[in-house]
């Protein structure tokens, strides 16, 4: 982590693609619309080349992760608390269902690990 490992992408900030569950479209009975908008936003994760793709909503997460598994673009999506608790250390053996194989095993003390 750090900011030489961060990938902006392109458009960003207020010109950034919405990925398309929000709103309540991720619970809204159109999946195949949603996906099919949410194409532009995997595309332009894709474009980054990064390693992975950091949520820090909950909608995006399930959205940009069910993207990235039905377009198989194959990056890893974790929310940012995700990676915060990682790196303090405290992250559960539990929550770990998101994180790509390099991170999964990361070793850090855990309270229910070091039973």
């Amino acid at each position: 982590m750090g900011e030489e490992n961060f990938i902006d992408m392109q458009p960003n900030r207020s010109n950034n693609y919405c990925c398309g569950g929000g709103g309540g479209f991720l619970q809204s009975g159109f999946k195949d619309q949603r996906l099919l908008y949410g194409k532009i936003k995997d595309d332009q994760i894709k474009a980054t080349g990064a390693d992975y793709c950091i949520a820090g909503c909950h909608n995006c997460h399930a959205q940009i992760h069910e993207l990235s598994e039905h377009y198989g673009s194959d990056y890893p999506v974790v929310h940012i608390w995700t990676l915060l608790c990682l790196s303090l250390g405290i992250l559960g053996p539990n929550e770990r269902e998101y994180l790509g194989d390099d991170l999964k095993d990361v070793d850090v003390f855990h309270p229910e690990t070091a039973m």
